[in-house]
């Protein structure tokens, strides 16, 4: 029976993914059969996720998805290490829906709590009460201490959690060389990383030096059988999907839907200059088209490309690959990029606006039916948007937003990326 364990923290920033990484590539090397999940509509972390273990990493979205959804995708052979997003208990408002703490009450684990210790010395053991003691459905198992300032400070630390009963599993002292790029919307991706094995063979080091695996894996519970789940169906028999560093956010269970319901998925790369190939749907996901955004404009086939099929397929675009669909995209130095002009849309980086949210939404058209979940996480400006919405919109408190994207014949898009049909 497979078995998992989750990897949380009491807040961001703690450095919960450089030790998931470090576990993951560590359990590999040490030829156990280990894989990834990640918390929440993070596409990032879940790349790096599958470099460190070789294994595909599925997002769990305890506010997108139905428990039967989360339990069939954990599902799998070897052992699963969940790794959460912000804190422990944080999630959507307004109580907090969709949080790690979600995912451990769903499947039933145990939590492994990474602290950061650099600005706490005895004060640690109240932190760790506190989160250990606030909701008795879910278990803090285990503790890793993070960012330990010497040999003198895990002592301080560790006498003072002795009391509380909790097995202090590691203790990892600050170094260098664990950090990794970042930029506007988080981490470099994975396929982008400069030197991602480097990376991944210093974090792999450096926990296991300082973490005892063995009493880590220990702590793994078996997963809950899975059912069979409803799948969203595939929004055409043909799709074509863009695939590159500047259209990189596709969920791999959508498609895995997709392909089980017996759609064909091709993939192409823009960045190439490479038209889509034959389809009946042309999708472009989200990803970091500003950053390419001079490379696109110029990929004279692939503009072509697109053109010629926006008149004999639906096409459809997320995010980065809506913007694309657009007339313009403007880059943060701004400098504006002639786009696809298959939508009315000119979007803008120059004037950088935050959009973060869990999004309810009902399509007025396009390419999906019936109610579905999704994520809205850019910092594009909108400078005009014409014409028919995509979408009817709520965020996650119920509230309605103003209509979402745009369609026009059969291209249509908007910022919001599906996740699934609407969880109960």
């Amino acid at each position: 029976m497979s078995r998992a364990l989750i990897i949380a923290a009491p807040a961001s920033g703690s450095g919960k993914t450089t030790l998931t990484l470090g576990i993951l590539r560590a359990l590999r090397d040490a030829g156990q059969a280990v894989r990834g999940a990640k918390s929440g509509p993070d596409y990032i972390d879940a790349r790096f996720h599958e470099a460190a273990c070789g294994a595909p990493c599925p997002n769990l979205d305890a506010w997108a998805m139905s428990e039967a959804r989360i339990r069939a995708l954990a599902a799998g052979p070897g052992l699963l290490l969940i790794e959460g997003a912000m804190g422990l208990f944080d999630g959507a408002p307004p109580e907090g829906r969709g949080a790690t703490a979600d995912l451990a009450r769903i499947l039933e684990l145990p939590v492994v709590l990474v602290i950061d210790a650099s600005h706490m010395a005895q004060s640690v053991a109240a932190l760790v009460a506190g989160f250990a003691g606030h909701d008795p459905q879910v278990q803090v198992a285990g503790l890793i201490l993070n960012r330990v300032g010497s040999p003198r400070h895990e002592t301080m630390l560790r006498r003072a959690l002795a009391p509380l009963g909790l097995p202090v599993l590691g203790a990892l002292h600050r170094q260098g060389g664990l950090e990794h790029p970042s930029r506007h919307l988080g981490l470099v991706q994975a396929g982008e990383h400069p030197d991602i094995e480097g990376y991944l063979g210093r974090a792999a080091a450096a926990v296991a030096r300082a973490v005892d695996l063995s009493a880590l894996t220990a702590l793994a519970a078996p997963l809950p059988a899975a059912a069979p789940v409803p799948r969203l169906p595939p929004p055409a028999q043909r799709i074509a999907i863009a695939r590159d560093a500047a259209f990189a956010f596709a969920y791999p269970h959508l498609l895995a839907d997709w392909r089980a319901a017996g759609a064909e998925v091709s993939f192409f790369s823009p960045l190439a200059d490479e038209p889509p190939p034959p389809a009946d749907l042309v999708f472009l996901p989200g990803g970091y088209p500003e950053l390419h955004a001079a490379r696109l404009a110029a990929a004279e086939n692939f503009r072509a490309g697109m053109r010629a099929a926006a008149g004999k397929a639906q096409v459809y675009g997320e995010c980065g690959g809506y913007m694309v669909l657009g007339q313009g995209l403007t880059d943060a130095d701004g400098t504006r990029h002639a786009m696809l002009g298959l939508l009315p849309l000119e979007t803008s980086f120059a004037e950088r606006r935050l959009h973060l949210g869990y999004r309810s939404l009902t399509p007025l058209g396009g390419p999906f039916a019936g109610a579905l979940s999704g994520h809205e996480f850019h910092y594009a400006t909108t400078l005009r948007a014409e014409g028919a919405p995509l979408f009817e919109a709520r965020d996650a408190e119920g509230n309605a937003l103003a209509p979402m994207g745009l369609r026009r014949g059969g291209v249509s898009g908007s910022f919001a990326h599906v996740i699934d049909r609407s969880a109960p």
